[in-house]
């Protein structure tokens, strides 16, 4: 009975907006779908432009790419519902405005942060103020050279030498089909465990273990990341509140997900205790021993460091790998690489990569891991171009977009050339020279004061899993040999939609 009466006042209160929208639909139906994608979208009162949004829910990245790149000065306003407004960009000017030059103006949010709690709570992707510059201090000591050389000697190699070649060399054996976004991220997954906490999850074993925590922390971002496309907040707070639903299945992912982190930090407190000489001996020891006891704000950390370590790395080399394998030139350009490399210390190989490393970067322009990123205006603001920035407005700018910006880039912005990166080296002839771009213009991982700290790292690991299984395997898409494009999808970040699936041969030298 209880029930049937949540239902009945939930029908009653959300009724009018549900006639407004269909009065709206019934009257633009035409009018939106007949419409130009690169045109801006069609404004309605009350719920602004949300009919188009609805219409491109599917591929809002893509969407959206194509109005900011259409747009004058590579900026635009999108009107949300209840008179919202969001201001997406892909000018460079403006993306340094909102990453450094007014970084203070500019923050996760409280928009953001309540949409993502949660999951994400108070972890670093999620945090302002005190509690990111705690985090952003602490992770910082990680990432030294020093750090840098053991993590790629060790732990990167060990994982790629004793799980991840043994399955492809199994798979290549047995002539069977692997789904190598999944091998990927657990690959990433173990790497970011031991790495960080110095607990090996044991994800990427033969016997491909079922993930029930991969499956629950793949829920918990998605549903996250759909709260965003909800045309008004309060419909998720309900559905939330009433344990229903997406929310429902979001409560039970998060808590799979939570529960897992705790019990990573109630075992290295444990370590701590039994052994101090672990205090550095990871990131997680070092929060710990700092004096931040609290469990609750520890998990959120951890949390979010899986995401940041299993999600963005595996995205980039999903993309490269069915790139290169469309690109037979690019291969070989990679292939002459490694060979000169083989007899190369393991981390001078993969540091001094410049082609392989050119061609990570031009698919990350192609395809980030993170194709937007949304900030909020603290106060007031007027950007470079004189677009006016309410306080309270989310400002996005579009790593995906500004790949794609024909001025930026050129007319073959469209085609995979890792030589866009690359020029000859003076001193050295016959030799490729990295040119590096501003990341204002290359927003990949970020910019400014927020830049990521693990963008040296992320090379390193990418670079020597291109190095140890090019060496050794072709690794050949499944679904008609490659020859349809994957579906680009993104959440939090980005997925190829149904995995990967591929086969893996034997490489043959010539």
């Amino acid at each position: 009975m209880l029930n049937i009466e949540i239902s009945s006042w939930l029908l009653f209160c959300l009724l009018p907006l549900f006639l407004l929208f269909l009065i709206s639909f019934i009257f633009t139906f035409r009018s939106s779908k007949e419409s130009s994608s690169e045109q801006l979208p069609r404004s309605y009162p009350v719920i602004g432009s949300y009919l188009s949004v609805l219409a491109n829910k599917d591929r809002l990245i893509q969407w959206t790419s194509d109005i900011v790149r259409s747009s004058p000065n590579l900026t635009f306003t999108l009107r949300r519902p209840l008179g919202y407004c969001q201001v997406y960009t892909a000018n460079p000017a403006t993306v340094q405005h909102i990453l450094k030059s007014h970084f203070s103006v500019y923050e996760k949010g409280d928009i953001f942060r309540a949409t993502l709690s949660d999951f994400l709570g108070d972890g670093i992707f999620n945090a302002d103020g005190d509690k990111w510059k705690f985090q952003r201090q602490m992770s910082s000591h990680e990432f030294n050279t020093k750090s840098l050389r053991k993590y790629v000697e060790t732990v990167v190699d060990t994982e790629l030498s004793q799980r991840l070649i043994p399955i492809l060399a199994a798979a290549a054996a047995d002539k069977t089909v692997l789904d190598f976004q999944d091998i990927l991220q657990r690959f990433a997954f173990d790497n970011i465990c031991k790495i960080a906490f110095g607990y090996d999850p044991q994800y990427l074993l033969p016997s491909l273990p079922v993930a029930e925590f991969a499956v629950a922390f793949e829920n918990a971002t998605r549903i996250s990341s759909d709260r965003f496309s909800s045309p008004f907040p309060l419909i998720w707070k309900i559905k939330r509140a009433l344990n229903i639903g997406a929310e429902k299945k979001l409560s039970s992912a998060v808590r799979h997900v939570r529960e897992f982190a705790q019990e990573i930090v109630k075992e290295k407190k444990q370590e701590l205790k039994e052994n101090s000489e672990l205090e550095s001996g990871d990131l997680l020891s070092r929060f710990l021993s700092s004096g931040h006891s609290d469990e609750t704000f520890v998990t959120d950390i951890v949390i979010s460091f899986i995401l940041a370590g299993r999600d963005t790395t595996s995205a980039a080399l999903t993309w490269f790998f069915w790139l290169v394998y469309s690109h037979p030139e690019v291969e070989k350009g990679i292939l002459r690489e490694i060979r000169e490399k083989s007899e190369s210390p393991l981390y001078d190989e993969v540091k001094d990569m410049t082609y392989t490393h050119a061609s990570l970067c031009e698919t990350m322009r192609l395809y980030p891991p993170v194709p937007s990123d949304t900030k909020e205006a603290a106060k007031d603001d007027v950007l470079p171009d004189g677009t006016v920035v309410r306080k309270g407005t989310r400002v996005t700018y579009h790593p995906y977009a500004m790949g794609r910006v024909e001025a930026e880039w050129g007319s073959d912005w469209g085609s995979f050339r890792p030589e866009r990166w690359l020029e000859r080296d003076a001193q050295s002839p016959g030799k490729w020279k990295f040119v590096a771009k501003d990341s204002y213009h290359y927003p990949v991982f970020q910019a400014g004061p927020r830049i990521c700290l693990g963008k040296e790292f992320a090379f390193l690991q990418m670079q020597r899993v291109v190095a140890g299984v090019l060496r050794q395997f072709r690794v050949v898409p499944a679904t008609q040999e490659g020859g349809a494009e994957p579906v680009f999808i993104s959440y939090l970040t980005t997925k190829m939609k149904g995995g990967f699936p591929v086969r893996i041969l034997e490489r043959v030298i010539n």
